[in-house]
């Protein structure tokens, strides 16, 4: 999942990324008000993290901005300010939540799941194609009773799909969402990584859920439902 980290202490947000990186997001980093303003804009974030007390343009502007253009999505604000006005303030500009710094970070990874989550009606707490089943708080894939060990990127590409299931995914959309949106490797680093979920969750069980779509990327179906 792609978020947008709107942070001047550079420490705090080089920390967020590296964190929320091994979590299995794709980070982008922002470190004054018109820039985070410019890429919530310009690019389509799952969540953004963003502090108040920013320079050129305060976190509260930037998220009154965004809700007054329509953009809904899942804001996060940080802020040093721990008054209940200042927190209403947020979220009646239409924050979605909010927490003060010092902030436990696996409280911000799980508020950020728990916003991901209720981001569109399709994002249930526990992710299911068929009888595969992907639950992104406990980090556990299962087929069935059976249970599926992957790595945090294959983890990550897997619960992409999930969230797109069904729908024809391109191979720039999986780099944006689940390496980085400025990733300038070799792009068949996805169909490697396709081919290693593919052979743990379909090639083990006889299935074929994860499926190639020539010259638009890849789809994750209910293969059972399809045959």
């Amino acid at each position: 999942m792609r978020i947008l980290v709107i942070e001047d202490e550079r420490g705090l947000s080089r920390a967020l990324q590296r964190g929320l990186s091994a979590e299995g997001f794709s980070v982008e980093l922002a470190h004054d008000g018109m820039e985070g303003l410019h890429l919530a804009r310009e690019y389509q974030y799952d969540a953004i993290v963003l502090d108040i007390m920013l320079p050129s343009l305060s976190g509260y502007r930037i998220c009154q901005a965004l809700r007054k253009e329509n953009n809904w999505v899942p804001i996060l604000m940080l802020s040093a300010k721990d008054g209940e006005y200042d927190q209403a303030d947020g979220l009646d500009l239409g924050a979605d939540d909010y927490l003060t710094k010092p902030f436990s970070y696996v409280v911000l990874v799980a508020k950020l799941r728990a916003l991901i989550r209720r981001g569109t009606p399709e994002r249930p707490a526990i992710l299911a194609v068929g009888d595969l089943s992907l639950d992104p708080a406990t980090r556990t894939v299962r087929r069935g009773d059976e249970p599926i060990e992957l790595t945090p990127r294959e983890f990550g590409l897997l619960q992409y799909l999930m969230y797109r299931k069904d729908e024809a995914v391109s191979k720039l959309d999986l780099l944006e969402h689940v390496w980085d949106p400025h990733y300038d490797g070799d792009p068949n680093v996805v169909e490697v990584y396709v081919g290693y979920v593919r052979r743990k969750i379909d090639t083990p069980f006889g299935r074929n859920s994860l499926r190639t779509v020539r010259g638009a990327g890849y789809r994750l179906i209910d293969d059972a439902a399809a045959q």
